[in-house]
C-alpha cells in the first residue's frame, strides 16, 4: 500500500493574511519557466485587479528579507524556551538568528526571506545543499493590545533537539519540499538525489496572476494581437485555466491545488487539469478531521468545503471571496444573506427562503458576536498559536453529538460555564430534531475509529448512500479495509469503481490491495485507463505484483500507468515516503534487492522513519535474512517504544523461528497496544498454545471472540485449545459454533463428529 504514516502532527506554514508591503524578486532564484511572463505585463491590461492583489495574502506570500518586509524585532533581543536562547540581531544592514544549527552547533545564521505577515511571520534561512528552513521561533504580528509584538514558539509543548524532524532545521520545516509549491509561483523544486541537493528555482517570488491562470506568454500575445485588430474570439483566451467556460467546481479545484491537505499524483501539475490529475486530497483521516468532519488540523478549508450542502449546490470560493485581494466581499452576516434571505435564489432554487438573521433564527442579541452566521456554522480553531482558522463545513451544530461521541460544538465553544446537556436542551427548544440529521453519520464513523467489529454494515451504507458527500463515502470506504475479506466491505468497494466522483473511485481501487493478488486482475485493470492520474495510478500500484505478460491488450496501459507511478516517485526523491512506496513496488514485483536499496534510502533521509525499518525488516524475513531483521525491529523500538505494529511483526518473526517465550511477550505487548486487532490477540493466543500457557491464551482468545465473534479463525483456534487437553466437553459448543459460521462445510462438521465421538467415548468408561 502507499504509506502514509503520522506519528506527531506536523505543522505546516500559515497561508497568509494581508499587509501593505513591497514583494521583491530574488535574482539568484528567479529563472521563468517556460511560457510565464512578469506579472507587470498581466497589470498593463488588468490594472484594477493588480491594485487589489497588491498588498494580498498572495502578493506577500514571501519576500526577500529588508526594511520593508521584516516585521520582528531584531534589535539585538532574545528569546529563551525551554531554557534554550534564540538572539535576533542586525548586522551589515542584514537579518540574523543566533540559535542551534543541524548539528547542535551555535552559530548566526542570515534571514533571507520572510513568510507570512499577520497574524504571524517567519524566517527563512539558507542551509548548505541549498536546503532552505523555516524558523520555529515567529513573530507574533498581531497588535500589541492583542497579545502581539512578541516572538513565540511555534512548538511550545515539543522537546525538540537537533536532528528531530521537529527541529528548524529538520524535514519537517524544509521550504523546498514543504511550503515552497504553494507560496512561489512557477516553483521548481530541482532536487538531486544523487548529491540530496536542491537548486530550487521560481518565475516569481510570491503568488502572482499566473500561479491561478497559468502560464501568460500566449495570452499576452493573444491581446497584444487583439490590439492590432486579429480574430479577438478564441474561446481561451491563449490561457490553460479558463474559469469563464467552466463551472463552479472548476474554480473551487483551482483553489484546492494550494488550499487543501493533499499529497501529488503527478511528477509536475500543470494548470487547468482536474485536480485529482495532479493531487489527491485527505480523507477525514482522525489526525485532521473530528469524527463529524469539523476541522481538528489545519487543513487549508478544502476538505471542509467538500462536506458542505454549499459545495453540492455549487458555490464557488468567489461567492465569498474576493479572488484578488483575498479579502471577504461582505463583512459580518452581509456576507452570509446575500443567499440565506427572504428573498428567493433563481440560482439556488432549493434554498430555504428564510429571514436568518433575526432573533427568530439565531435566538441571540442582535448585531452581537453570538448573532454572527459564522460563529456557529463556522466555528474557528487556532492554529500555529495565534492563527485562528473557520471550518468551511458549515455544519449545524450538535451538543446531541457532543454527548454522543465527544466532538466540539459552537454552542459549548461559546457557552464555557454550561454543561453540553444544557446546550442540548436549549438547541432541541428552538429547533427540535432536524438538527440531529448529521448525527448517525458521525456516530458511524467514531465506531469505525474505534474498531468496532460491529461497524462495518453502517460503513458499506453510508458510502453507499448517492446523498453521502464524495470525500465522506471514500472516508467510509477507507474505514472499511479492516472488515475484509467480509461481503458487507466487498460489495459496496466494488461497487464504488464505477463512482462519478475520481476521489471515490481512487479509495475504491485502492483499497482491491485488500483482497488476494489475483483476484484483482478481473476488477482493477479496467480503471487503468480512467480518465483521471489519480484512479490510474491506484490501479497500477495494486497490480504491481501480477507477473509480466498477464494483462493482454491492456499491457501497454498497465505500463504507461505504473510508470506514471514511478515518475511520480521519483519527483518526489526528497522524501523517505517516496521510497518506501518504491520498496513496496518493487517487494510486490519480487526485485528484492531494488526494494532493499529504496528502503535504505528512505531511511538514508530520515533515520526516525519507522515504516521503512518495518518494511525493510519484513523484507529481510521474506529473504531468509532473519538477522537483519531481527537487527532492524530493535533499531525502531528505541525509536518508537510504544508502537503497537511494531511488536507485533517482530512479535510474528521470532514466533516464526520458533522463539515462543519472546515472542509472546511481544505479542503481548502488542495485543495490549492494539486492543481493537482481534488478529493481534489471536496470534498472540497461538504462541501462548506453543507454550502450553493454555489459561492465558483462552483469556486471549476469549478477548478476540468478543470483537469478532463470527470469525472461523478464531473460533477454531478455541476448539483447538481445548482439544489439545482433551477438554472435549468445553470445546462442544465451538465446534458447533464453527460448522454454523462456515455453512456446514466437511471440515468443520468432521471435527463436531469427531469431539462428539470423544465425549461418547469419555461417558462410556464412567
Amino acid at each position: 500500500m502507499q504509506y502514509s504514516i503520522i506519528t506527531r502532527i506536523l505543522p505546516l506554514v500559515l497561508l497568509l493574511t494581508a499587509f501593505n508591503g513591497v514583494a521583491i524578486a530574488d535574482a539568484a532564484n528567479k529563472l521563468p519557466g517556460k511560457g510565464f511572463v512578469d506579472s507587470a505585463e498581466c497589470a498593463e491590461c488588468h490594472a484594477a485587479e493588480a491594485d487589489a492583489w497588491k498588498g494580498s495574502h498572495h502578493d506577500l506570500a514571501m519576500q526577500l528579507a529588508n526594511e520593508q518586509s521584516v516585521l520582528g524585532d531584531f534589535n539585538d533581543v532574545e528569546f529563551t524556551h525551554d531554557g534554550d536562547v534564540t538572539r535576533f540581531f542586525r548586522k551589515a544592514g542584514k537579518y540574523y538568528v543566533n540559535t542551534h544549527g543541524p548539528q547542535g552547533e551555535r552559530a548566526d545564521f542570515e534571514v533571507k526571506y520572510t513568510f507570512g505577515v499577520v497574524p504571524l511571520q517567519q524566517y527563512m534561512v539558507e542551509l548548505p545543499k541549498g536546503k532552505i528552513q523555516t524558523l520555529t521561533v515567529a513573530w507574533d504580528s498581531r497588535e500589541a493590545a492583542d497579545g502581539g509584538q512578541r516572538w513565540f514558539q511555534l512548538l511550545p509543548e515539543e522537546k525538540v533537539k537537533p536532528g528531530d524532524p521537529l527541529h528548524w532545521t529538520g524535514r519537517a520545516y524544509n521550504w523546498n519540499n514543504r511550503c515552497a509549491e504553494c507560496h512561489s509561483t512557477d516553483l521548481q523544486k530541482n532536487y538531486n538525489p544523487k548529491t540530496d541537493t536542491y537548486s530550487t528555482t521560481w518565475s516569481e517570488i510570491n503568488v502572482t496572476c499566473q500561479a491561478c491562470h497559468g502560464p501568460g506568454e500566449k495570452h499576452v500575445t493573444w491581446a497584444r494581437q487583439a490590439q492590432q485588430g486579429a480574430d479577438h474570439s478564441k474561446v481561451d483566451m491563449g490561457l490553460r485555466v479558463d474559469y469563464r467556460n467552466n463551472g463552479a467546481n472548476y474554480q473551487v479545484e483551482s483553489c484546492a491545488r494550494c488550499h487543501s491537505r493533499r499529497h501529488q499524483v503527478s511528477a509536475s501539475d500543470g494548470h487547468g487539469r482536474p485536480f485529482l490529475d495532479d493531487f489527491m486530497p485527505s480523507t477525514l483521516l482522525p489526525v485532521l478531521y473530528h469524527a463529524d468532519g469539523q476541522i481538528l488540523d489545519e487543513v487549508y478549508v478544502y476538505g471542509s468545503f467538500l462536506q458542505s450542502k454549499m459545495h453540492r449546490q455549487g458555490v464557488r470560493c468567489s461567492d465569498c471571496h474576493d479572488p484578488h485581494s483575498n479579502k471577504l466581499k461582505l463583512q459580518g452576516n452581509a456576507l452570509c444573506v446575500q443567499c440565506h434571505s427572504p428573498a428567493p435564489r433563481p440560482d439556488f432554487p432549493t434554498l430555504q427562503v428564510k429571514n436568518y438573521d433575526s432573533p427568530e433564527h439565531h435566538f441571540h442579541k442582535q448585531d452581537g458576536e453570538a448573532a454572527l452566521c459564522v460563529s456557529c456554522h463556522m466555528p474557528s480553531t487556532t492554529y500555529m498559536e495565534v492563527d485562528p482558522r473557520r471550518d468551511h463545513s458549515f455544519k449545524i451544530p450538535s451538543p446531541k453529538l457532543t454527548e454522543a461521541i465527544g466532538t466540539p460544538n459552537a454552542c459549548s465553544g461559546c457557552h464555557k460555564d454550561q454543561s453540553v446537556s444544557w446546550a442540548t436542551a436549549a438547541v432541541e427548544k428552538w429547533y427540535g430534531a432536524k438538527t440531529e440529521t448529521e448525527i448517525a453519520p458521525a456516530v458511524v464513523i467514531a465506531a469505525a475509529r474505534a474498531g468496532d467489529p460491529q461497524a462495518g454494515g453502517a460503513l458499506a451504507k453510508l458510502a453507499g448512500d448517492p446523498q453521502t458527500s464524495p470525500i465522506l463515502a471514500a472516508t467510509a470506504l477507507e474505514h472499511l479495509r479492516p472488515y475484509f475479506p467480509a461481503h458487507e466491505a466487498l460489495e459496496p468497494t466494488l461497487a464504488a469503481l464505477k463512482h462519478s466522483d475520481p476521489l471515490v473511485r481512487a479509495t475504491a481501487v485502492s483499497s482491491l490491495e485488500q483482497i488476494p493478488l489475483k483476484y484483482r486482475l478481473s476488477v482493477a485493470t479496467p480503471y487503468l485507463d480512467d480518465p483521471v492520474r489519480a484512479v490510474r495510478i491506484e490501479a497500477a500500484r495494486v497490480l504491481a505484483g501480477m507477473p509480466a505478460l498477464v494483462f493482454g491488450e491492456q499491457q501497454a496501459s498497465f505500463e504507461k500507468a505504473l510508470q506514471e507511478y514511478k515518475e511520480l516517485q521519483m519527483s518526489l526523491a526528497d522524501t523517505p515516503e517516496a521510497h518506501l512506496n518504491l520498496g513496496v513496488m518493487y517487494t510486490d514485483q519480487k526485485q528484492m534487492e531494488k526494494a532493499e536499496q529504496e528502503y535504505k534510502q528512505a531511511i538514508r533521509l530520515a533515520p526516525e522513519f519507522i515504516p521503512a525499518k518495518i518494511n525493510l525488516a519484513n523484507l529481510y524475513n521474506r529473504m531468509g535474512r532473519n538477522h537483519d531483521a531481527e537487527e532492524q525491529f530493535r533499531a525502531a523500538l528505541e525509536l518508537a517504544p510504544d508502537m503497537g505494529e511494531l511488536y507485533y511483526s517482530f512479535g510474528l518473526l521470532l514466533g516464526e523461528e520458533k522463539r515462543y517465550t519472546e515472542s509472546a511477550a511481544l505479542l503481548g505487548k502488542a495485543a495490549e497496544l492494539l486492543s481493537r486487532r482481534a488478529r493481534v490477540s489471536y496470534n498472540h493466543a497461538l504462541v501462548l498454545m506453543q507454550l502450553k500457557r493454555y489459561e492465558d491464551a483462552e483469556a486471549a482468545l476469549n478477548k478476540v471472540l468478543a470483537l469478532s465473534p463470527n470469525d472461523a479463525d478464531m473460533i477454531y483456534a478455541m476448539v483447538t485449545l481445548h482439544t489439545q487437553q482433551q477438554q472435549w466437553e468445553q470445546a462442544l459448543p465451538y465446534a458447533a459454533r464453527l460448522v454454523e459460521v462456515t455453512k456446514g462445510t466437511e471440515g468443520p462438521a468432521k471435527i463436531l463428529t469427531d469431539i462428539e465421538e470423544k465425549l461418547k467415548a469419555v461417558e462410556a468408561s464412567r
